[in-house]
């Protein structure tokens, strides 16, 4: 059987078994453009140059006619099938007459811990990972695509990465003393660098309501890796009083849903619901969710967990979060005990930045028939008088409910919402943890807002 042969039939065991797995996305093929410092393979007749204190292996899989090469102190090329190197002169052609040689990428720029550079099997449309989960969590499979060349910097210091098995060169590791003979190998050595830990665990998340994904230790350098690009910082928020969901890097605008779950409650049954009965709907079109199970607190035990539903504007704010949040609280008084969920608790993103309505709150429209200067002139006062109020209803939000509190003779309803410091407090409390210095602090969850944004780093990146 072939490589990509060997990759269907695992990728099918995976979805049979109902495994999760990673996928890594990039390479350090010869033929890849994005290798080369002008983002384009060498010319023929071009001159060639691999950094010279590194260690790499690359895939060589077509014939390039070139007139010098300068290979590393330790690397190894891997000629695929019909692939091979030409002694040419020179390069006469306009855009290689520079005389400069193509630079090979720096190949030890690859993070295990940057987010972007996994796939994930189980994305659905709709649907985005939280940044701590983009990057395998201890209950994953790892594969990578034994057609192509990598090589991957395990982070900084003495950071542990622990997975559940590592597919690499069409081999499965399975067991610890398996991976450690291979990373010692120099086959291992010029595919996994730095003084990062990997192993392996017999970790299976076979709870029906989820599992920690175990990256909380993490964030920090995930955080960094991510941020990496734009300076450390994170993008400007786009509305006020935004939220930063628990393993998120940056904040994000829309609404946080909290679930209370019972044994009773199963994780992937209620992501389809989510999709079927809620996000399929016209009104709720643009938004994304994430759905997982999460720690009240990085320092408590794993068994204080808890539901986190991630609702997020992908588009100039329209309350499309805050609708769906309160639908699923009605969803929750209505079905709470066939779903499992024994209480819900949701915390809602404020007002566009720049001003706008808040979210969620239907806006009057114009009365364009009336006319005169006396109408006009009352009107006038009335906007006065609810521009006095509106800084009243601009800040976030937070609402509970919980079925086992309803009457069984009361008609399934979303509680009408107020603002409690009570609740904000209790529901929120958080513990930050230990983060780079130039990364931008964790806001206060008690103040139920923080915010999201648009970029290319919300979306995970696809092979």
């Amino acid at each position: 059987m072939g490589a990509l042969g060997q990759v269907l039939l695992w990728l099918r065991i995976c979805t049979l078994t109902q495994a999760t797995y990673k996928l890594w996305v990039p390479n350090t093929n010869f033929d890849a453009a994005a290798n080369w410092s002008q983002n384009r393979t060498p010319c023929a007749g071009g001159a060639v140059e691999f950094p010279a204190d590194k260690m790499v292996s690359v895939l060589v899989q077509e014939g390039y006619a070139i007139s010098d090469m300068v290979l590393p102190l330790d690397g190894e090329l891997i000629l695929a099938s019909g692939a091979g190197f030409s002694a040419s002169e020179a390069s006469s052609r306009l855009d290689c007459s520079s005389g400069a040689p193509a630079l090979f990428r720096d190949p030890d720029r690859f993070s295990w811990y940057d987010p972007r550079l996994w796939s994930s099997g189980d994305g659905a449309l709709g649907l985005f990972s939280v940044d701590a989960e983009r990057v395998p969590c201890r209950h994953h499979d790892v594969f990578f695509p034994p057609n192509a060349s990598f090589r991957v910097g395990l982070g900084p210091g003495a950071s542990s990465v622990r997975v559940r098995s590592l597919s690499a060169l069409g081999r499965t590791f399975t067991s610890n003393e398996d991976l450690a003979a291979f990373l010692a190998s120099r086959a291992g050595r010029l595919r996994f660098h730095g003084p990062g830990e990997l192993s392996l665990g017999p970790e299976v998340c076979v709870d029906r309501s989820g599992c920690v994904c175990g990256n909380h230790e993490a964030q920090p350098w995930i955080c960094a890796a991510l941020l990496q690009p734009l300076g450390g910082r994170c993008p400007p928020a786009t509305c006020q009083d935004a939220l930063r969901p628990e393993g998120q890097c940056c904040d994000l605008c829309g609404a946080i849903v909290s679930l209370t779950h019972g044994p009773a409650f199963d994780l992937e049954q209620y992501r389809a619901r989510l999709l079927d009965t809620f996000l399929a709907l016209p009104q709720y079109q643009g938004l994304q969710v994430a759905v997982s199970k999460v720690l009240r607190s990085p320092n408590l035990r794993e068994a204080d967990t808890e539901i986190q539903v991630v609702l997020a504007e992908t588009r100039p704010e329209t309350g499309g979060a805050a609708r769906l949040a309160r639908a699923l609280l009605a969803d929750v008084a209505e079905h709470g005990e066939a779903l499992g969920v024994l209480a819900a608790a949701v915390r809602e993103s404020g007002a566009p930045a720049g001003g706008g309505s808040s979210a969620g709150l239907d806006q009057p429209g114009s009365n364009a028939g009336l006319v005169g200067g006396a109408v006009l002139a009352a009107m006038l006062l009335v906007l006065l008088a609810l521009l006095a109020v509106m800084p009243r209803l601009r800040g976030a939000r937070s609402f509970r409910w919980s079925w086992r509190n309803q009457a069984a003779s009361e008609p399934a309803r979303v509680p009408p919402g107020f603002h409690n410091p009570m609740f904000d407090a209790a529901a929120s409390e958080e513990q930050t943890p230990a983060r780079p210095p130039n990364l931008p602090p964790k806001p206060d969850a008690a103040a139920t807002s923080h915010s999201y944004f648009v970029n290319p780093l919300f979306a995970e990146a696809e092979a």
